[in-house]
């Protein structure tokens, strides 16, 4: 629930901009939250109790401007209100704080490690993620919990985020035709879930599999002198 002081009459959602119209400084800003949301559209598929926001703002009192990480992950909030979709994610209309949200690190630094930090604590969110292909030094993959109204940074790769059923984590793969580090979600036991791409390749796989048994199949039951196309 939210602490904050909030005037009497609120605007609603469809009434405030869906972000501060700041253009992404990097591709990857875009990319690497899409990707994560369209593993979840498969895997949450029959759920409707989950929304994940993709640069767009979210809004915790009418006067000030939004805070719009690239990605965020709510649960227990309507997937879709109807066709039209949410044009921004308001507080005090949502009544549920984001679970998770996301900052991919641009060249133009915007204080991921440090204000935002303030902020996201502020609100309560309980998982901070920061990443930063940049990064040599440090893990290019931050996770930090919220314990005490203080982020702490989690360890492992992937991390596992029991309140939400699921872990987040880095590795190379292949997405839009590019190869190279990319964010991903995993199970309990530590296995990346696919991507939708790499899930119809499987499908692919899978049915061309089937076609070669049933044509071994057919060619063993003609040397018995059996018609495969009589077997009912």
């Amino acid at each position: 629930m939210l602490n904050f002081h909030l005037p009497r009459y609120l605007p609603s959602a469809e009434e405030l901009p869906d972000s501060d119209e700041t253009p992404v400084d990097n591709e990857l800003q875009e990319l690497i939250p899409g990707l994560l949301k369209s593993i979840l559209l498969i895997l949450w598929a029959e759920r409707m109790d989950w929304f994940f926001g993709v640069n767009m703002g979210i809004y915790y009192h009418p006067d000030e401007l939004p805070i719009v990480p690239d990605g965020f992950l709510s649960l227990g909030v309507e997937r879709c209100y109807d066709e039209e979709l949410r044009p921004s994610y308001v507080l005090w209309d949502e009544n549920v704080v984001p679970i998770l949200v996301l900052e991919v690190v641009s060249p133009n630094y915007r204080k991921e490690y440090s204000i935002k930090l303030d902020e996201y604590a502020d609100l309560g969110v309980r998982y901070y993620v920061i990443y930063s292909s940049r990064r040599r030094r440090k893990p290019r993959l931050e996770v930090h919990k919220l314990v005490n109204g203080k982020y702490e940074l989690q360890t492992g790769n992937p991390v596992w985020l029991p309140e939400i059923g699921l872990g987040i984590g880095s590795e190379q793969g292949n997405y839009g035709g590019l190869n190279r580090e990319w964010l991903y979600w995993y199970d309990s036991e530590g296995k990346r879930y696919l991507t939708p791409q790499e899930q119809v390749k499987e499908a692919e796989k899978r049915a061309q599999l089937a076609e070669v048994r049933s044509q071994k199949l057919a060619a063993k039951l003609q040397d018995l002198g059996i018609d495969p196309d009589q077997i009912q």
